[in-house]
């Protein structure tokens, strides 16, 4: 590996876990990483720290246990991206942009990469039983990434030695597999520089806490919420507990029971404050448990705890079962099921919600959710043409009544291009990639829609766009090169293909010469 690729590992490797995704962090293809900069600097400038969380996310969007799904990810960042608002200065120094998504990985655990993105693992959305917990543990990701530790950990250790942190990464490995072999790794003089890593996060920890805490109360959430939190990761995971005795003391994190302390002893300053969750809440939490496991036996228990869950008193658990159980039905192709929980679902809520009123919507009713997943039931392609119209319609009215919704404008256009609306998909399409240049599923479905009018040279060139975003520029240029052999291709097609294709392959040298420096 890298010395750049194992800085990015060591500073992620114990709060990614062993997801797929933190094992994507650690493969050792993974070298490809934007030159550090200047290594007299204290820390990364915030343009490196930037490109090297884009970087990254570009590999963890390709693994296996990244959830992509915009309804999950649409709640996640308009959770994490309105905590962010409430707090002055939370985007810190470098007033950054904030990216929030999921990982499908049962342990309760969360992290922050450079520039911004912060990942959840799906098995800390499922055990927060509110959004308040789910806020302190976002929010002290957050912390992280405003005060800068990421940045200041690699600066850090540019300043020492990259061996001691390659060491830390095995020793991590080896405990977490029991192996005697972990406490070798820490010998043969590299004590001293790792504890000094480690002491250096340690602070970081406390301070993400500090606040983290500030933006849990300039939200509005209760502030008890994170100390229930991390009673229930204390009891339900022994994150450290395994690791043999000799390294109990270099866990990167401070024990939780003093940080239960350290936060108990703030919240008794503060008001209590009592803040009902939103719907959607509920509802992104029961999507998320039918992805976490597809698997038959993953399904029969997710099943077994939806029909427990219905027996809920609270109205808003009752319907995050049933749209559970709407969604799994889906999955498993009983498009009737699906639409009889949704059903369902709806009607738990709409008494006191007004799911179904003609007034807006506010944020977090679960109504976009609702009506996303009944665009999906009507979109399935066992569908017969008539329930596929229907579909259009919903996506229409959706459209129009939640305007800020991604995830409604994408099944807007899906469901144009399903109905034969081409010439309408194509002008929506590229109307939206104008607007939303970094969106890379528009590009996708603008080149679906041209393969289905036969439009090839234009389907190729959106395609490049497509991996362009990916960050794969030659796959690109292969398409710029179809694009221009294609018997449909214009004059003006031909001028575009070929500015288009000095830009990429000036960007191309460009990273091969970032790639000799380092």
């Amino acid at each position: 590996m890298s010395a750049a690729a194992l800085c990015v590992t060591a500073a992620f490797a114990v709060a990614a876990s062993d997801s797929g995704v933190a094992q994507t962090l650690k493969r050792p293809d993974h070298t490809h990483l934007p030159t550090l900069g200047d290594t007299a600097r204290a820390d990364l400038s915030p343009v490196v720290e930037r490109k090297l969380g884009e970087e990254i996310m570009r590999d963890i969007r390709r693994d296996r246990d990244y959830l992509d799904d915009e309804p999950i990810a649409e709640y996640l960042n308009n959770f994490g991206n309105a905590l962010v608002a409430a707090a002055p200065g939370a985007r810190g120094e470098t007033n950054a942009d904030f990216t929030f998504f999921a990982v499908r990985d049962a342990q309760l655990n969360a992290f922050a990469l450079p520039g911004g993105f912060i990942g959840s693992h799906s098995g800390l959305i499922i055990a927060a039983q509110t959004e308040s917990e789910l806020a302190g543990v976002i929010a002290h990701e957050i912390g992280h990434v405003s005060q800068r530790h990421i940045a200041r950990m690699l600066g850090q250790q540019r300043q020492d030695v990259l061996l001691p942190l390659a060491s830390l990464i095995l020793a991590a490995l080896a405990a977490k597999g029991g192996s005697d072999a972990a406490m070798g790794v820490l010998m043969g003089g590299q004590g001293l520089a790792i504890h000094r890593q480690l002491s250096f996060s340690r602070d970081a920890e406390r301070e993400a806490d500090r606040v983290g805490f500030q933006i849990m109360e300039a939200g509005g959430y209760d502030t008890t919420g994170i100390v229930a939190f991390f009673r229930r990761l204390q009891s339900a995971s022994k994150l450290y507990g395994e690791l043999p005795a000799g390294l109990s003391n270099l866990s990167s994190h401070p024990l939780t029971q003093e940080r239960i302390t350290d936060m108990q002893a703030r919240i008794r300053e503060m008001p209590k404050k009592q803040r009902v969750d939103a719907l959607d809440f509920h509802l992104v939490r029961a999507r998320i448990r039918v992805l976490q496991d597809q698997g038959e036996q993953g399904r029969r228990d997710v099943r077994t705890a939806f029909e427990t869950q219905l027996k809920e008193s609270h109205r808003q658990q009752q319907a995050g079962a049933q749209y559970g159980l709407a969604y799994l039905a889906l999955k498993e192709g009983d498009l009737a099921g699906a639409q009889r929980w949704l059903d369902k679902a709806r009607e738990t809520v709409k008494p006191k919600e007004g799911v179904f009123s003609t007034a807006p919507s506010t944020v977090g009713d679960g109504a976009t959710m609702f009506a996303g997943l009944s665009i999906e039931i009507k979109m399935a392609t066992a569908q017969p043409a008539a329930v596929q119209a229907q579909a259009l319609q919903e996506a229409e009215t959706a459209r129009q009544r939640f305007p800020l919704s991604r995830a409604i404008a994408h099944q807007y256009a899906e469901a144009l291009i399903a109905n034969n609306k081409l010439d309408d998909a194509a002008r929506y399409l590229r109307e939206q990639s104008q607007q939303y240049r970094e969106e890379t599923k528009l590009h996708d479905l603008l080149a679906r829609t041209y393969a289905k009018q036969g439009k090839i040279a234009l389907q190729h060139m959106s395609l490049a766009e497509s991996y362009v975003l990916a960050g794969a520029l030659p796959a690109a240029v292969a398409q710029l090169e179809l694009a221009r052999k294609a018997g449909d291709v214009s004059f003006y097609d031909q001028a575009v293909i070929d500015a288009r294709e000095r830009e990429l392959k000036a960007r191309q040298e460009q990273e091969k010469e970032d790639e000799k420096e380092r």
